[in-house]
């Protein structure tokens, strides 16, 4: 028999223009089913068209007020890091699962450890394989949105230089760079194929490269990301998309300010690894109510939860990949849910007051 019931609690997100849930209806049920209760913030799931009603029905136990969530809930699950308004709310020896990206939000990793909250980074659980399984939902959705964010600010009236990127019959189609083939960059490339788009990508690894190369058949190209190589692709492209990963640390540089002031006036960049830092030296993190800035006559898109823009498919996808670990570790407890789930332990981050996670603290100490 597993643990006693745990008393599990979902907040409304609270980072600007965040409208995903860390839970469908369909998850509080399974969960409600095994046993727990299930504590919901009324409106937590407005931004996914998921109603207060579709959470009762699945036996949730509607609370006004995230204050009191936090304060009864053992384990919290959300989508994002804890906001400056949610500081005061961590309750010591609470559980908390959801993306974290410490490394880019040190400030939270300060709360974290002073709150003595026990942390688990969606981003940073990973299996032996190197694959991270959490993750990846929303760096699928991330590179998909990423090409038709690009075809979309390449419009003049967006600022962009008014190329369409399928390109028409005598007139040849855009140009599109992508940095990094993981997930994100790799659902980049599916999208800016079936687009029509000249596709090129970039990676350190020769093995991904050799598996889209398979894939495609020539249709695009790859390139091993050396600086020379990657800033010679850029120049002539009409869309970069940064996508590179190192978990748990901050993102790789992998455009520089001299690279972007080179490019072509009008072109658009997107930094994908933003809420891990940032992959180009001119990025700073926008909203999807401000999504773009222009540096060097170049149109620059660095929100920091791109997923947040269509959230009915990013909470269902996220709940797809969350529910089995959640479940495991409300009715097993974390230390046997991590012998279970091997994958688990590098998603730990913080544990009473310290980093525990190799990679997030010596990325918080540079």
């Amino acid at each position: 028999q597993g643990r006693p019931a745990m008393k599990i609690g979902l907040v409304r997100e609270t980072k600007t223009d965040e409208r995903r849930v860390a839970l469908t209806s369909a998850g509080v049920e399974t969960l409600v089913d095994d046993g727990h209760t299930v504590l919901v913030q009324s409106g937590a799931g407005e931004g996914s068209f998921i109603t207060d009603g579709d959470y009762a029905g699945a036996g949730a136990q509607l609370v006004e007020e995230a204050g009191q969530v936090w304060a009864q809930a053992e384990l919290i699950v959300k989508v994002k890091e804890p906001q400056p308004d949610e500081f005061d709310l961590l309750a010591p020896g609470t559980i908390l699962f959801t993306y974290l990206h410490l490394a880019a939000y040190p400030e939270v990793a300060d709360v974290l450890r002073r709150r003595e909250i026990t942390s688990i980074a969606y981003e940073t659980v990973r299996l032996a394989d190197g694959t991270l399984p959490l993750l990846a939902p929303m760096s699928e959705v991330a590179g998909r949105m990423s090409v038709q964010l690009g075809a979309r600010f390449l419009e003049s009236y967006e600022g962009g230089r008014g190329i369409l990127l399928a390109g028409v019959p005598g007139v040849p189609p855009g140009r599109v760079v992508i940095i990094g083939a993981g997930s994100a960059g790799c659902n980049a490339v599916q999208i800016a194929v079936g687009m029509g788009a000249e596709v090129a990508v970039f990676d350190l690894n020769p093995a991904p490269l050799r598996h889209l190369d398979q894939v495609y058949h020539g249709r695009i190209t790859t390139g091993i990301a050396n600086p020379v190589a990657v800033r010679d692709a850029v120049a002539k492209a009409n869309v970069v998309i940064g996508a590179a990963l190192i978990p748990g640390a901050r993102a790789p540089r992998v455009l520089t300010a001299e690279d972007v002031r080179a490019m072509k006036p009008g072109s658009v960049v997107l930094d994908l690894a933003i809420d891990r830092g940032g992959g180009f030296e001119t990025s700073r993190e926008t909203t999807h109510t401000n999504p773009t800035f222009v540096v060097d006559d170049v149109v620059h898109y660095a929100v920091g939860n791109i997923p947040g823009a269509v959230p009915r498919t990013s909470t269902y996808a996220l709940t797809n990949s969350t529910l089995p670990y959640l479940r495991l570790i409300a009715g097993r407890g974390l230390d046997e849910a991590m012998e279970r789930r091997p994958e688990l332990k590098p998603g730990l981050n913080t544990y009473r007051g310290q980093v525990v996670n190799e990679a997030v603290r010596a990325a918080l100490a540079s």
